[in-house]
């Protein structure tokens, strides 16, 4: 009876809390502060549509919302969506935020790597890394490596799929498809993660494991998180186990690049072929635009871990929001295959009709409606959703919010796609031609409004290079396939650093049949010419 008597009145107690919490909830723009704990547990309610909900408090609140966390849990922080406070951080007043020690210590598994890096150190890595990867000899190597690896990567999967009939994984696909990409234009080394067999790759599932356990870092006390590490367990014990194999994969991946320019002795200067990220880094004899690189093994791993990051995570997260939100608006994938079909190779359409079509990706670079739908595609599902400040001094944002140097600033770049403040009315809707003007060109938006490559100093090196692979995926894929997701499957953001979707998305493939349709008509016309 006592048992039953101490159940009834926690049942109660806790009744009374939630109705105390949906009734405060309705009527204030801002969760509710509790004694000791602060707003955590609206946050913990809420995790699972974390990004949703964070969107729906900027929403609320013009923009900005003060988040207080539990006493001594170093979770307090200032959440916005106001291009005009990204502005003055990242661009006015750059100097006076950077991305500072907390976030290297949330981060801690990127090194010293450019992510993480600040002041000089940061300027060094990024004239290096921005030399290097604009070099003509790198952008010839990523566009042949992505071209044959959507020929004889992508291509042979789905159609393996397609005779199945059976419903395939399109992020998982995706996820392969880029870890490969990015291996080959950083290593040189192809780890075939994309086969029709779907192999087992540790190293993929490492880089999971780590944006699972760094986002947790963003939203748990840091004591907390801090007492896992030490005695690992939870998803810190993950985080080592990740890092270590991380770290085995890229170490053995340098020394056998070392070993392979030791035999070589040089790097052709006129190779043809291009060169990867690892070679030029170790290769590279220019002093001026060397001057202070570092080629030490713990440099090179940064470096590497880094770049590995960028380009698996945030590539693969778009490709598959895109395909999802062409697959919920047909109109828009009619008008992407009208574009693409007036610079399809003809003789593709004809004397090859039963092999795929492929774009060169100096045609892609032309078409409107393609750039326009990607940066539509990256406004709504920015593949980083929120960024990370603070301040050096005390400091006075455009919303008259004063911010100290032990405050911390979250830009949720995920709300800020779905304000109609910034965006408009239709801010919910999928519409590439938002991004044509009516002249019929691109209309430029400014990236502290469009922050899904970051802005001012700091905005994202790989820019072009995202754009190139998105280009041409999308186009090879879209022209030659159809995908059309299983019904009923959940399709939502996933709590990670990177927005994947939390269930993947599932999908049944058929061949599309342009280029058949071409060859009927070319009969046609011979036909009517002989008749």
């Amino acid at each position: 009876m006592v048992m039953l008597a101490w159940r009834e009145l926690v049942m109660a107690v806790g009744s009374i809390f939630f109705l105390v919490y949906l009734r405060c909830w309705k009527y204030n723009t801002l969760p509710i502060k509790w004694p000791v704990v602060g707003m955590l547990p609206s946050m913990l309610l809420n995790i699972h549509r974390v990004h949703d909900w964070t969107t729906q408090l900027v929403s609320r609140n013009r923009l900005h919302f003060p988040f207080q966390g539990p006493w001594f849990g170093c979770i307090d922080f200032l959440g916005t969506a106001d291009p005009a406070n990204v502005r003055y951080m990242v661009s006015t007043n750059f100097s006076n935020f950077p991305k500072g020690p907390e976030f290297k210590e949330i981060f801690d598994v990127l090194g010293d790597g450019i992510f993480n890096s600040d002041m000089d150190e940061w300027r060094t890595q990024r004239r290096i890394g921005n030399a290097l990867i604009n070099h003509p000899k790198f952008l010839q190597f990523l566009i042949k490596t992505v071209r044959q690896k959507v020929e004889h990567g992508l291509f042979p999967v789905l159609d393996e799929y397609m005779d199945t009939q059976g419903p395939l994984d399109l992020q998982d696909v995706f996820k392969r498809f880029m870890f490969d990409n990015t291996c080959i234009f950083l290593t040189g080394t192809d780890p075939i993660c994309l086969a029709a067999d779907m192999p087992k790759v540790p190293i993929a599932q490492a880089l999971d494991d780590v944006l699972h356990a760094i986002f947790y870092r963003h939203v748990i006390p840091k004591f907390f998180w801090k007492l896992q590490k030490i005695m690992g367990v939870g998803v810190e014990k993950k985080l080592t186990e990740a890092r270590r194999t991380l770290d085995d994969f890229i170490g053995q991946c340098v020394f056998e690049k070392r070993q392979q320019l030791r035999r070589s002795e040089k790097v052709k200067e006129g190779d043809d072929e291009g060169m990867d990220l690892l070679t030029s880094y170790l290769s590279t004899k220019e002093e001026e635009q060397m001057k202070g690189l570092n080629k030490s093994d713990k440099f090179l791993r940064d470096t590497m871990v880094n770049y590995m990051f960028a380009g698996r995570d945030t590539v693969s997260s778009a490709l598959t929001w895109f395909f999802w939100l062409l697959s919920k608006n047909p109109s828009a994938e009619t008008k992407l295959i009208e574009e693409l079909r007036a610079i399809s190779p003809k003789k593709n359409q004809t004397t090859q009709h039963d092999k795929p079509v492929l774009f060169d990706i100096k045609q892609l670079n032309g078409l409107v409606y393609l750039h326009g739908a990607i940066c539509e595609c990256l406004r709504l599902f920015p593949p980083v959703p929120f960024g990370h400040r603070v301040p050096i001094e005390q400091d006075i944002l455009p919303s008259g919010h004063t911010v100290h140097p032990n405050s911390r600033i979250l830009t949720s770049l995920y709300a800020m796609g779905r304000m109609e403040e910034i965006w408009g009315k239709d801010c919910l809707q999928f519409k590439p031609e938002r991004w044509i003007s009516r002249d019929g060109c691109i209309k430029y938006e400014p990236p502290y409004k469009f922050v899904a490559f970051n802005a001012g100093p700091r905005i994202c090196l790989g820019k072009e290079v995202a754009f190139t692979q998105m280009k041409m995926a999308v186009a090879m894929l879209i022209y030659n396939y159809r995908f059309e997701p299983v019904e009923g499957h959940p399709v939502v953001p996933k709590n990670s650093v990177v927005l994947h979707m939390e269930h993947g998305l599932l999908v049944r493939i058929k061949r599309r049949l342009i280029y058949k349709w071409a060859v009927l008509q070319m009969h046609i016309k011979m036909c009517t010419y002989i008749m």
